[in-house]
């Protein structure tokens, strides 16, 4: 199957205006996970924030059929079928994009490492700017070469964190001066007590934990599990929210058996009163009113080498009290008692930390003014003109290169 391109009569762009065309290529809401949600928000906070701008999206799919996307998505890439890239450079190129921006995580794209992508890299016109949501320290040699290329095709990298940007220079050899650092956009959400928000989960008067995202076993939710009765030893007003429907690559691969073994251990540490599971996912305004209803936000996941964490940035943002295994965007965001880090799956350490928040109300009520405040920054009106002049540097730099080449082929020719 090749790629399902989607006619629009809105799509005529009048190339006379000033109009900046703005193709977005990554998963897309509907689909579930975390690129799916970056990309749909990232495309409506520009879009938003630049009304003049022409905004589309090219999704990838990983399954027979399609999802229902919105009007917005204008063609569509079958994750497996080579040629389905090259038809999407094709469409893209037909459609006068000023610049394309590239949600890029190795997953995602078909081929060893993703390496359909760069079949699509390579017939594209448009300038790239790409947002990497993965960077290695240690690439295997798919991952390399991917990554490489990708980087010689891109006019801009955008990361989210300054480790990402030193391990593009370092481990890449990406120029400074390609690179963008752009924290991960969150919701703008007034800043409010969590009692306001419990009662409407049934946590009334309760002390409530937190974790949310899509599950799969390096979440390290069991950690927290075995950590709780400690915690409800001191504490047994406490309530555990996990929230987040299992990974659908994870349920297409080995099921709900996670999810089904975090129920067994909650019935073996007997925690039924102490841990509640729900197991969706769900939309913005119902994900701010959970993470609202915090006390205290958890992320025990146990690799260290991720880069970017939506869920972190939304409960930080929020203006939550933070304790977290540190993998490279938690020990980032986290440094300078912003947060607390715990050593990778310790449940006696997390056991120590969250007591001792619980305990320490002026603590805890500090550190999550500190993460309020400096989350205005990261707000996605601000994100978005952030990207809007690394789109806007792209595509005069790729117009740019381009004029240069034909001022070389012009002269080849005259030498000739």
């Amino acid at each position: 199957m090749t790629g399902k391109r989607i006619e629009r009569r809105d799509l005529i762009v009048n190339t006379a205006s000033s109009t900046r065309t703005i193709a977005f290529l990554g998963d897309y809401l509907p689909r579930k996970c975390g690129i799916a949600t970056f990309t749909s928000d990232l495309l409506g906070a520009v879009a938003a924030h630049r009304p003049q701008s022409h905004c589309f999206a090219v999704p990838v799919n990983d399954i027979e059929g399609c999802y229902r996307y919105p009007d917005v998505v204008r063609f569509e890439i079958e994750e497996q079928d080579l040629e389905s890239y090259r038809c999407a450079a094709d469409f893209l190129n037909s459609s006068d994009v000023d610049v394309v921006s590239v949600q890029h995580e190795f997953g995602i794209f078909g081929g060893p490492a993703g390496s359909h992508l760069l079949t699509l890299l390579r017939g594209l016109t448009a300038p790239v700017v790409a947002t990497l949501h993965t960077v290695l320290r240690t690439p295997n040699a798919d991952q390399l070469r991917v990554m490489r290329e990708l980087i010689a095709h891109s006019t801009r990298l955008v990361v989210m964190t300054e480790r990402g940007r030193n391990l593009l220079r370092e481990v890449y050899q990406a120029p400074m001066g390609k690179i963008d650092l752009i924290p991960h956009g969150i919701p703008d959400v007034p800043f409010a007590a969590p009692d306001r928000y419990k009662e409407q989960f049934g946590v009334s008067g309760k002390k409530v934990l937190l974790t949310f995202g899509l599950l799969s076993p390096n979440k390290g939710i069991e950690h927290v599990l075995n950590a709780l009765p400690d915690i409800v030893a001191e504490f047994p007003d406490v309530v555990y929210i996990v929230l987040g429907a299992t990974h659908p690559n994870e349920l297409r691969t080995r099921g709900d058996s996670y999810r089904l073994g975090l129920e067994a251990l909650v019935k073996k540490n007997k925690l039924k009163n102490h841990v509640m599971f729900h197991n969706r996912f769900v939309e913005l305004k119902e994900l701010t009113e959970f993470i609202g209803a915090a006390d205290l936000y958890i992320t025990p996941y146990l690799g260290e080498a991720q880069i970017t964490s939506g869920t972190l940035a939304y409960a930080f943002g929020a203006g939550k009290a933070v304790v977290s295994t540190p993998y490279w965007h938690a020990a980032e965001l986290l440094a300078d008692q912003r947060g607390v880090l715990v050593p990778f799956a310790d449940p006696a350490a997390i056991a120590r930390e969250v007591s001792g928040l619980l305990r320490d109300g002026a603590r805890r009520h500090a550190m999550s003014d500190t993460a309020y405040q400096l989350g205005r920054a990261m707000v996605w009106s601000k994100t978005a003109g952030r990207y809007m002049r690394s789109f806007e540097i792209g595509a005069a730099e790729g117009a740019a290169a381009t004029q240069n080449t034909a001022i070389g082929v012009q002269r080849a020719d005259m030498a000739a």
